[in-house]
């Protein structure tokens, strides 16, 4: 069967192309836009990518046509299978029929936190001699690609909120009908489609219906708006974990000099010892460490497991380091998030943070996040803000209240003279966005190579 895939290059539609080409099908796609991992994953796999959207593309007509989220009604390639009469589905139900089918899925949701979860849930079975299958919103390095089909009985993914295609607005968790759903935190995002946060969750309350009553919730007794989801309504098992709850039930960590404790129902478990930083990423594994268990994954093997976790890529990667200043990429893009990352990043060491910001998503570039940007970035030493032209918001306004410890620019390559003008040897440049960010790594890497460059 041939697949065409609009939006391919997106982080799960991606991932649906990889999984039906393991499966044996011919696959190609169309994207506007494709950068690294996901175009690197795709040109490794033989997918050819075709840019930009034109009808052509669909000429001879491939068996199904694959419509990510990304694609709305005007799209010339839409308009012509909409014409043509094409058979076309959304990405989340052509998994679910075509691969979820039969297994005990494993889903991991919530605002932050959900492509490490479920890198390290799906790492914690594939250790464990599981062979699960697997769906994950970024490129995990113990596998080197960001889906597989699995051989076993249990599927992980991660199970975005996100709406599922232009014909279907529902989140697209709804269509992969877990038996272990984590529910991590839950915040207000994606401006775009949610008109506050009681419209999402409305959402993950459909998403807890789908969960049997054999199955189970492991949810984030730290977080206040889950216990409102599940108010509205659970008839599934639920185990919660807090990983700095001071009297804590359920799952618990207490942080430790080498990594933490890990406890259920204040029974002693097991010491963990993890190369992954900060207090979210102990929550991250204290929740896949609960999910693994529930599939019969002893917490001592998953412990061992999660001492050689290697991370995934733009989640505090260090890309590179140019006379002793180190440059670090993250897909940090909500303010939670950057908050989290910096603080975590400040526990690897002492050098001054320099944040390096894009406010690139959907709900950054509506204003939807302005007003607590500024907190979140006030863990660095100083900030540099790319104010694209499409914000409709003023970044000057917005972060005024960080003074000189924030620099707003509104060109790349005005960022990268200021950031190397500054810079100095032992300073640590963390660069987030959920972008390829105009490719502003390399240029700040070559930049600060550069010792005229930098005046120092």
């Amino acid at each position: 069967m041939h697949l065409h895939i609009l939006g391919i290059c997106g982080t799960f539609m991606a991932g649906i192309a990889a999984l039906a080409r393991e499966a044996g099908h011919r696959v190609t796609g169309s994207d506007a836009n494709a950068w690294p991992p996901m175009s690197t994953q795709l040109e490794a796999l033989g997918i050819a990518v075709l840019p930009g959207y034109a009808p052509e593309h669909l000429q001879p007509a491939p068996d199904v046509v694959v419509v990510g989220n990304v694609v709305s009604r005007g799209n010339p390639a839409l308009e012509y299978v909409l014409n043509q009469g094409l058979p076309h589905v959304s990405g989340p139900e052509w998994l679910a029929e075509h691969v979820l089918q039969g297994r005990h899925v494993l889903a991991v949701a919530g605002t932050h936190g959900k492509t490490t979860t479920t890198s390290l849930l799906a790492w914690l079975l594939a250790d464990a001699g599981l062979e699960p299958g697997f769906l994950i919103g970024g490129m995990p390095v113990d596998f080197g690609v960001s889906a597989r089909l699995g051989t076993g009985r249990y599927f992980v993914i991660e199970a975005d909120e996100y709406d599922t295609a232009f014909f279907d607005k529902r989140s697209k968790f709804l269509h992969y009908r877990p038996r272990t759903a984590i529910l991590n935190n839950l915040e207000y995002d994606h401006a775009d489609i949610f008109p506050d946060l009681a419209a999402i969750e409305r959402q993950f309350h459909h998403l807890v219906r789908t969960v049997p009553g054999q199955g189970r919730l492991i949810v984030n007794a730290a977080d206040a708006n889950l216990p409102r989801v599940l108010a509205s309504g659970c008839w599934s098992e639920v185990e919660w974990f807090d990983a700095e709850a001071e009297k804590p039930h359920g799952w618990s960590s207490r942080r430790t000099a080498t990594g933490f404790d890990i406890a259920l129902h204040g029974v002693f478990q097991g010491a963990a010892r993890t190369p992954l930083a900060g207090a979210h990423n102990r929550a991250n594994a204290l929740a896949a460490i609960a999910a693994a268990a529930h599939v019969g994954v002893p917490v001592a093997t998953a412990l061992h497991s999660l001492e050689r976790f290697r991370g995934i890529k733009r989640r505090l990667e260090r890309v590179g380091v140019a006379r002793g200043i180190e440059v670090f990429d993250d897909f940090a893009h909500h303010p939670t998030a950057i908050a989290v990352t910096i603080a975590a990043l400040r526990e690897q060491g002492t050098g001054r943070i320099l944040a390096v910001l894009e406010p690139r998503s959907n709900t950054m570039r509506l204003g939807g996040h302005a007003g607590s940007l500024a907190d979140s970035l006030r863990g660095a030493d100083h900030c540099f803000i790319y104010a694209r032209p499409d914000l409709r918001w003023d970044a000057h306004g917005a972060l005024a209240t960080l003074g000189t410890q924030a620099t707003v620019v509104d060109a790349i390559d005005t960022l990268v003279d200021a950031v190397t003008a500054f810079a100095q040897p032992g300073d640590r440049v963390l660069v987030m966005s959920n972008g390829d960010f105009g490719g502003v790594h390399g240029k700040l890497l070559q930049a600060l190579a550069i010792p005229a460059a930098r005046g120092h």
